[in-house]
């Protein structure tokens, strides 16, 4: 069993640095004893995630069923076959993840099926269990032995897994509006998409990040390098898209290119390590 729960873990990193070099960066400069709890969540969402914006040929409902039928499963009897969700069963058990979370994220995903275009109470659902809940699982990891902590913090993992969804939506709004017809973004109409209402969105994701901010300089330091070092990229990302044009948003999807970030790991680095975040 042990050889069987570690080849697993193996495919939830593998997935994790296939996914996102950035991310999977980001859990290499955690405490090593934090990275598979991390990496067992991302794998886990990564799936989720690619059943409901990827396998479009594919009866989607009946898949995602089966996936959400097998997670719940998975977490009762304690293992799967499914070596994703048996990594992240493991993390749930191991680091105390609670349920209405993993709800929460299942029913976020769940909406992607189905909804096209978000009202406010939609969206704000949406991105809080699509992403907040995410921060928070991994918050869990970081302080699964002291959750006075994690109380104490939960606001602040909430408002950075917003934000990245948010930059998220912007760097993919070419891709979610022609090709699967969604908008994220309440009172948003991508055929007339002007400054006035990017100015909007970018305001309401900066009050994210600086909320963020703040929890993150509080983390310790055995995972303070690698959320810190998640929160620039995206950082960066966000004033690339920032100096975009409206109607560029629509014809590309931004990046940040690989030399761009080892110069922003070198300078993570020496702010954490003197403690000048």
């Amino acid at each position: 069993m042990e050889l069987y729960r570690k080849n697993n873990l193996d495919c939830s990193r593998i997935t994790t640095k296939n996914y996102s070099t950035s991310f999977s960066l980001g859990v290499r400069m955690l405490n090593p004893k934090y990275r598979s709890g991390i990496y067992s969540i991302y794998g886990f969402v990564r799936y989720a995630d690619e059943i409901v914006d990827t396998f479009f040929e594919q009866d989607q409902k009946a898949i995602f069923d089966e996936f959400t039928t097998e997670t719940w499963r998975a977490i009762d009897r304690k293992f799967s076959i499914n070596p994703i969700i048996d990594s992240f069963q493991e993390a749930v058990h191991r680091y105390g993840i609670d349920h209405h979370l993993i709800e929460a994220f299942l029913k976020s995903m769940e909406m992607d099926l189905y909804e096209t275009n978000y009202n406010a109470d939609q969206l704000e659902n949406y991105i809080y269990g699509s992403a907040e809940v995410v921060g928070l699982m991994c918050l869990r990891v970081f302080y699964f032995d002291e959750p006075g902590r994690y109380e104490e913090l939960k606001e602040s993992a909430r408002k950075l897994g917003a934000a990245f969804q948010k930059v998220n939506f912007l760097r993919d709004a070419q891709d979610d509006f022609e090709n699967k017809g969604r908008i994220y973004f309440k009172d948003i109409d991508f055929n007339h998409f002007d400054q006035a209402s990017k100015d909007r969105i970018e305001r309401d994701i900066e009050q994210d990040f600086a909320e963020a901010y703040s929890g993150i300089k509080a983390l310790k330091k055995e995972v303070r390098f690698g959320v810190y070092l998640a929160y620039i990229y995206y950082i960066r990302l966000f004033r690339k898209i920032k100096r975009a044009k409206p109607v560029e948003i629509l014809k590309k999807r931004y990046r940040v290119s690989n030399p761009k970030k080892m110069y922003l790991l070198a300078n993570a680095y020496l702010k954490n390590a003197f403690n000048s975040l």
